[in-house]
């Protein structure tokens, strides 16, 4: 029986499944986009994970997420593996980089037709709303648990444990300070019986939740593997799972279906806001059954920016000899803080603030603000004990910092292909754990989706989806519900590891019909002038005509489905406006939405 790599962060307890909440990110670097009129934050819980796939080999990141009022000494997880893995740490800003660089997002721009006078006749162009988007082994037959590996990764203990008893493992983990759930046990016996290995994680004694970082696990394994069967006892309705892969092709689930949305499903009008409902009933459809992903992006890993998770100037060797009151001075200089002010202190790596935390706390009664953008004020109250010579901050500092992001670089350098998978899922439906391979031969998934809607001067509008569908409507009026016999999936495919996927349902035909339906039933006004607008033929995004020279007015809308992304906003012919990838640095025009189907730019009108 082919054993398969399953390694993807396990939970204990329901509190340790929460994600952060979004955070309330305005700023793109130093410049500062105000969210639109339409904004609003997308609550996005799930897990994140990184396969690297080689020969083979197979490298996991796994992204730790968690509730921020979980008691730090509570937080503990588990990982069923076939082989016993190495360790190391992984970065957070790389994670951020992946989510950011490739996020969904959709557009709408608007083209007003010119009725005369001056202006747009009464309406004004888009100008960017938005919407994104070591110790003891405790060896022995005793107790039945064979403990083959212990060592200190980062701010964890990890122990890696085998046994033929589910129940010996807990009984072990709980004399040994490890939380465990009772719910796990029969599940747990179940990756035992098919001769997997435990690796369970806690927080080092003295490790806060601020300190939490990326896993990377490394092993022999020919596929990687999300072993959600554990996940259900900790596991939400509809929860995230999003699976990043860097290598030389591009990544695909091999015993879970493949799944093109409906894009007439897909709120255009709101920018997307229904994009998770959409994809939830994507993927529970007839064939997918709750066991699918879509594909959100697949291309050149170019599109990962190095310099926002990995900087040449970081350097842990001028803080050993160190004196603690120039700490802040010498992270300011390597731009991994930018604390200048009583009022302003910003840490520019996840990390730093908790190292502080242990290195050099801040006294009672005064807050990190002042504390560290003035140590000098405030000499007389550092724990020196705490920072001792400044050898174990620089050495955390290269570990948990500099290292990762160092090997986040060098992975991004050596494999050309980057893509990113999502789905939703149920604990009812977590019964099998999802296989991914990588196929070299099948198409690039733009992460770009903008449709036009062009209005007549009779308030009619035809919005025309990247596809080349045209949906007739009135103006003012809200994306239509179409007829019930609308289905959510446009395709589901079983993928595999050579050619093109095999289709086990094509309702393009379906939606065709459907949408023609719809339009007899909404036609243009008799002397309505417009028309369609021109759509691309080619495998780039379709983002409209060229209006600037001509009549009437333009403007663009984005929505990323990220929470995790700033707001990206482009203004139109008359309009005004940033426009940001949510990534820091200078604006860029955003990348748009590509959820897994969306994502063939070129006109559909294939198999028949």
């Amino acid at each position: 029986m082919l054993r398969s790599a399953c390694a993807y962060a396990l939970p204990w307890t329901a509190l340790l499944l929460a994600a952060l909440p979004p955070s309330q990110a305005d700023a793109c670097g130093g410049t500062v986009c105000e969210p639109g009129p339409n904004a609003m934050p997308v609550d996005q819980t799930g897990e994140n994970i990184l396969f690297v796939i080689d020969q083979g080999q197979v490298e996991v990141h796994i992204q730790i997420q968690y509730d921020p009022d979980t008691n730090a000494q509570q937080f503990a997880w588990l990982i069923p593996l076939p082989e016993v893995p190495t360790f190391s740490v992984g970065s957070e800003l790389l994670f951020r980089e992946l989510l950011n660089a490739t996020v969904p997002t959709y557009g709408l721009q608007d083209n007003f037709e010119f009725c005369g006078g001056e202006g747009t006749d009464g309406f004004p162009a888009t100008s960017g709303g938005s919407f994104t988007g070591d110790g003891t082994t405790g060896e022995g037959t005793d107790t039945g648990v064979d403990v083959k590996k212990i060592e200190t990764v980062g701010a964890f203990e990890v122990v890696v444990l085998g046994g033929m008893n589910a129940g010996d493992i807990m009984q072990w983990l709980g004399d040994n300070g490890y939380q465990q759930d009772p719910n796990a046990e029969p599940i747990l016996q179940e990756y035992l019986d098919e001769g997997n290995s435990v690796v369970a994680f806690k927080l080092s004694n003295g490790e806060g939740l601020s300190s939490i970082h990326p896993i990377v696990l490394s092993f022999a394994e020919p596929e990687g593997c999300v072993p959600i069967r554990l996940t259900r006892i900790a596991a939400v309705e509809d929860m995230d799972i999003r699976a990043f892969s860097l290598g030389d092709g591009r990544a695909i689930p091999t015993n879970y279906r493949h799944v093109l949305v409906n894009p007439l499903k897909i709120d255009w009008l709101n920018l997307g806001a229904n994009y998770k409902e959409v994809v939830s009933l994507a993927v529970d459809a007839f064939m997918a059954e709750g066991h699918a992903f879509v594909t959100e992006f697949a291309g050149d890993s170019s599109v990962l920016s190095v310099g926002r998770f990995y900087s040449a100037g970081w350097s842990a060797d001028p803080f050993t000899g160190l004196a603690a009151v120039d700490v802040m001075s010498q992270l300011n200089q390597q731009g991994l803080t930018d604390c200048s002010d009583e009022f302003f202190c910003q840490f520019n790596h996840p990390l730093i603030e908790g190292l502080l935390a242990t290195y050099l706390p801040v006294p009672n009664g005064i807050s990190p603000e002042q504390f560290y953008s003035c140590l000098s004020c405030f000499e007389a109250d550092i724990d020196l004990g705490a920072w001792g010579d400044g050898s174990g901050f620089a050495k955390d500092l290269l570990a948990r910092v500099i290292e990762p992001a160092e090997h986040a670089k060098n992975l991004v350098d050596t494999w050309p292909y980057l893509t990113r998978l999502y789905t939703t899922i149920s604990p009812n439906e977590m019964t099998e754990d999802p296989l991914f391979l990588l196929n070299p031969e099948l198409p690039d998934v733009p992460n770009v989706r903008i449709a036009q809607r062009d209005i007549s001067c009779e308030d009619f509008a035809v919005v025309t989806l990247p596809d080349g569908r045209q949906v007739n409507m009135d103006f003012g009026d809200p994306w239509p519900q179409f007829q019930d016999e609308m289905p959510w999936e446009e395709d589901v495919d079983q993928m595999v590891m050579d050619g093109m996927p095999q289709p086990l349902v094509d309702n393009t035909p379906l939606i065709d019909q459907l949408l023609a339906e719809w339009n007899q039933q909404h036609p243009p006004p008799p002397s309505g002038t417009t028309g369609g607008p021109t759509t691309s033929d080619t495998d780039g995004p379709t983002t409209g005509p060229d209006t600037s020279g001509g009549s009437g007015s333009t403007g663009t809308t984005f929505y990323s489905t990220e929470s995790d992304s700033s707001p990206n906003v482009v203004g139109g012919a008359s309009g005004s406006g940033c426009a940001c990838d949510g990534r820091g640095g200078a604006p860029t025009v955003p990348s748009l939405l590509a959820l897994l189907g969306l994502l063939a730019v070129r006109p559909r009108r294939r198999r028949g």
